[in-house]
């Protein structure tokens, strides 16, 4: 379980826009996409944020996107990378889904939000695939999240900020699939 102080708040700079805006263009709309494609920028936003943490870091890692996955990392670990858009800094409390469509192929999810008006974002944490469904819970669309009142748009799972794991762990740890 992560704090605040685990949450990494990241500015969008000019190359991971430049870069998102052109794989948004160029991707269209994506299958089981919740903002049925409106979220394309942001999206891509989040994935160039994590893909520049983990240079950062040091890590050998590639930006693949592919359905299955977004960024392949170190000896193949494949991390799909889910990013919400938000007016605030995210709180703790804050749910971080994944659409119960088609599971993807991937190890890890790292989740992110985006501010809406694209100037920063936060790389919130990341689970392992199996780790987080076995540890989401599954919310029917139209039924209403009793922890924030929000009426869901698709069958999806939710797991709160504060369960993830931090993303220090991915850079200092060996982390396995």
């Amino acid at each position: 379980m992560i704090s605040e102080t685990d949450i990494i708040e990241m500015p969008v700079t000019t190359p991971i826009m430049t870069t998102a805006h052109a794989k948004s263009v160029e991707m269209g709309v994506l299958r089981n996409s919740f903002t049925s494609g409106e979220g394309n920028l942001a999206a891509f936003i989040g994935e160039g944020m994590v893909h520049q943490y983990l240079l950062d870091s040091g890590a050998m890692v590639s930006w693949e996107n592919t359905y299955e996955y977004d960024i392949m990392y170190g000896d193949g670990i494949r991390i799909d990378v889910k990013t919400k858009r938000t007016s605030v800094k995210p709180k703790m409390k804050y749910d971080c889904s994944v659409s119960s469509g088609k599971k993807q192929d991937c190890d890890i999810y790292v989740f992110t939000r985006v501010k809406n008006d694209f100037s920063v974002g936060w790389l919130l944490g990341f689970m392992s695939s199996k780790e987080y469904f076995n540890a989401a819970n599954f919310m029917e669309k139209g039924t209403i999240d009793p922890s924030n009142g929000w009426k869901v748009s698709r069958d999806c799972y939710n797991l709160p900020i504060d369960e993830l794991r931090s993303m220090n762990e991915l850079t200092t740890e060996s982390v396995s699939a």
